[in-house]
């Protein structure tokens, strides 16, 4: 089997996870599947697994420095072949080490 075909086996928030922790080092990464939460929405309906919808809590040294419109701008773009099959919708919390030292 392919890299590609076992891709397609993983779960979304499975490959969502893996992608984001790969790229970003993350010490926290929670990926939430909120999909249930939306399930008269129309993109819910259209996708046949009903991952659609996430709630990404995500914490890296690699946003230091980045403002929060880059630091989503970085988890978009990691995602962006989710976004282009059936992801829909993501809620982005995306900190520092040291920002979640100060809370």
């Amino acid at each position: 089997m392919t890299s590609r075909g076992a891709n397609a086996l993983l779960s979304r928030a499975s490959r969502i996870k893996s992608k984001l922790q790969t790229a970003l080092e993350a010490t926290v990464l929670e990926v939430d599947d909120v999909s249930y939460k939306h399930a008269g929405h129309a993109a819910v309906r259209e996708n046949p697994n009903n991952e659609t919808h996430f709630d990404v809590k995500i914490v890296s040294s690699k946003f230091d420095g980045q403002s929060l419109v880059k630091r989503h701008r970085m988890v978009y773009d990691l995602l962006a072949d989710e976004l282009q099959s059936g992801l829909h919708a993501l809620s982005i919390v995306a900190k520092t080490p040291n920002e979640v030292r100060q809370d």
